[in-house]
């Protein structure tokens, strides 16, 4: 897979999670660029910064991170009204306020069209990291899976989608995993599909997993759910069930960790 070949040049202790963990302090950054994450024609301006800071913000949430500022780098196309930017900024300042997130800076610069990186700086006392995975731990995703592949699918063929499609409403799991942090041994974010970010887990804690059940495609590979993908000792199996009942989070146990080989079965989205 060529992006982990490219992120394996770079030999650093802090590569590795969804964001970079210093001290106290969660790094993450990501992107979202016009016709590699949307075409114009599918969202409003507002909808496009909207989950621009959402997809950042999965990412501090799934370290159990309480992001605190965000830096934006906005390429603008020559093309872009005013009331387009002022649709831009309501969107980055919504979602900022409802985080409790102050925007610091960042940069604009003129392009050939709409793309977006936002850097998260996050606070964090008990992060949850993806390494910690044993054998015989139990894992999980919350929420359902597939809709946002099938949304995705709707567009391409000229569709509309509902104004909550997962697509552009994505929904965040952090009171699950603050409430759950002590009892996880690993986290991530779903923001690849579920069969390949399982693959990134398993690299990391060199562990394979037994399916409790087959999951299609449909489910596994649809990318940009950003739902929760974490592991367990089956010990506190109850106690996860619970919290998940507590915040009223849709909680899926699908599989077990086990020492055996494991392979991804999605085609590659980045490259």
């Amino acid at each position: 897979m060529k992006e982990s070949y490219f992120i394996a040049q770079f030999d650093n202790k802090h590569i590795g999670d969804d964001g970079a963990l210093i001290d106290n302090k969660v790094y993450s950054k990501d992107a979202f660029f016009q016709n590699v994450h949307f075409k114009a024609q599918w969202m409003n301006h507002y909808q496009i910064a909207t989950k621009a800071m959402m997809i950042n913000i999965s990412d501090a949430i799934a370290m159990n991170a309480q992001p605190k500022y965000a830096l934006l780098s906005v390429a603008m196309p020559k093309s872009i009204t005013k009331e387009q930017m002022r649709e831009l900024a309501s969107g980055f300042k919504d979602v900022a306020s409802l985080h409790d997130i102050e925007i610091i800076g960042g940069d604009t610069i003129s392009n050939s069209k709409l793309d977006i990186t936002i850097t998260i700086v996050s606070e964090v006392e008990k992060p949850l990291l993806r390494v910690g995975m044993r054998n015989k731990h139990l894992l999980a995703f919350t929420g359902d899976l597939g809709r946002s592949k099938k949304d995705l699918k709707r567009l391409f063929n000229l569709g509309i989608l509902h104004k909550n499609s997962k697509f552009l409403n994505i929904k965040l799991r952090g009171k699950f995993i603050n409430a759950s942090q002590r009892f996880l041994s690993s986290g991530m974010d779903i923001s690849d599909g579920l069969f390949s970010d399982l693959g990134k887990l398993s690299q990391i804690n060199k562990l394979g997993y037994i399916f409790n059940s087959k999951l299609s495609n449909e489910i596994a590979c649809s990318g940009e759910e950003y739902e929760m993908l974490i592991s367990f000792d089956m010990r506190h199996k109850k106690t996860l069930i619970r919290r998940a009942q507590q915040t009223r989070t849709p909680l899926n146990i699908f599989a077990q960790a086990s020492r055996v080989k494991y392979s991804v079965k999605c085609k590659e989205h980045h490259f």
